[in-house]
């Protein structure tokens, strides 16, 4: 089977740019083009994810026609439409097609501008994207709310435990410097801040931006044959994994585990890796409520069933007593701050856990460094409420030697 790499990797700022997504798109595409030291004449594929602030029909080729990648004699382009999973699943489509050789370098690009979009417009295309649910405005963090009210019934999540995540984010966004989030919360303040629904409040919520990613795969063999640029740094995707739920929740006395799609995801993706969670030494989870980082925590076997809450508050005691220096190796998640702390530009967030987790299997994750470096990390999209889940495990620069 081919070695697909991510050979190059380029973002944008992120927060109120005041610039279309498409500018952003683009943008980001040179940035990752130029990290590779290649041209844009030698990608063959364009993945892209959709864009509420500027939305177009086919995405992908819009946005690969406004770039000059269109018309080509040799490109495949295609718009994946997963939620916040889509940057992962970007990813698995581009590992794909490169390993059935219908391209030989792909780019991943995700792009939106919903900072700058007024807030009534935002409200009413983010409640129209679960149309039908039911659910009060804002629709998407009343249903998120939803699940957090049935998790603190079923499994006994306290109030103050929810509260936690975005402390403990807060804190690794705050030594970020792309980073929204300059200050680290606590608690108190989380507590305080504005309610969004009933168990949930603002300093809870992913931290709505402006911002665009993009990332380039290539397989090792097309790599050593065409370009200068060694791989010995260069991540390996070595797997994948999805799953599907229902685009919002039922009622919640209707609620059951079957409508949560993150376990099979991961499943997949360490099963045909042959890895186990403790093969893994960098998590990036997607967080956009504290109760989508819990529900990752057990979906992939950090935590025990029921047991992510008392994993956080242990974590958050942990942070006090280091006087608010916890160490990345004592928290490997989201060390750029995650979508609480980092900002998420709608369906582009997961491309932060991907360019995090490559910083850290490089050892470029400065003072967020876990030590020793990663080998392996574990990247997850989550899209909707819980009705989208994609994982990819990706390896550091020498994997390819060590399972060899």
């Amino acid at each position: 089977m081919k070695t697909i790499r991510i050979v190059g990797c380029g973002a944008t700022r992120v927060g109120r740019l005041n610039r279309s997504a498409t500018d952003l798109a683009i943008e980001s595409i040179h940035l990752a083009l130029n990290d590779a030291g290649i041209a844009q004449s030698d990608l063959q594929g364009l993945i892209a994810v959709p864009s509420m602030s500027n939305p177009h029909f086919m995405q992908a080729h819009y946005l690969a026609t406004m770039a000059g990648l269109l018309p080509a004699k040799k490109m495949i382009v295609r718009t994946i439409d997963t939620g916040g999973a889509g940057a992962i699943s970007a990813l698995a489509t581009a590992a794909h097609m490169i390993r059935q050789e219908w391209c030989e370098t792909a780019i991943i690009v995700a792009s939106d501008a919903v900072l700058s979009l007024a807030d009534k417009e935002f409200s009413g295309r983010a409640d129209a994207s679960v149309q039908g649910s039911g659910l009060p405005s804002p629709s998407i963090p009343n249903g998120y709310d939803l699940i957090a009210q049935w998790t603190m019934n079923t499994h006994g999540v306290t109030r103050e435990q929810l509260a936690m995540v975005p402390v403990l984010m807060s804190h690794f966004a705050a030594r970020h410097p792309g980073a929204m989030c300059k200050k680290p919360y606590s608690l108190d303040e989380v507590l305080a801040s504005r309610p969004i629904g009933k168990v949930t409040n603002l300093l809870e919520c992913a931290r709505r931006a402006d911002g665009a990613a993009a990332v380039i795969l290539s397989s090792s063999k097309h790599w050593h044959r065409n370009y200068a640029k060694p791989l010995a740094q260069c991540p390996v995707v070595i797997s994948t994994g999805e799953g599907s739920g229902p685009l919002f929740p039922p009622e919640i006395e209707n609620i059951t585990e079957q409508m949560f799609s993150c376990e099979r995801a991961a499943k997949f993706a360490l099963e045909s890796a042959h890895l186990g969670v403790n093969n893994i030494d960098f998590f990036g989870l997607y967080d956009c409520f504290p109760i989508c980082f819990l529900r990752a925590l057990e979906a992939i076997g950090v935590c025990a069933k029921g047991e992510a809450g008392q994993f956080v508050e242990r974590k958050y005691q942990q942070l006090l007593h280091s006087g608010g220096d916890l160490h990345p190796n004592d928290f490997p998640f989201n060390t750029h701050g995650g979508l609480m702390g980092f900002g998420a530009p709608w369906e582009v967030p997961a491309m932060y856990n991907i360019l995090e987790a490559v910083a850290q299997l490089k050892g470029e994750a400065e003072v967020r460094q876990i030590s020793p470096k990663p080998q392996r990390a574990l990247v997850y999209g989550n899209g909707g409420i819980f009705s989208a889940s994609s994982v990819a495990i990706l390896g550091d620069g020498k994997y390819d030697r060590r399972v060899s």
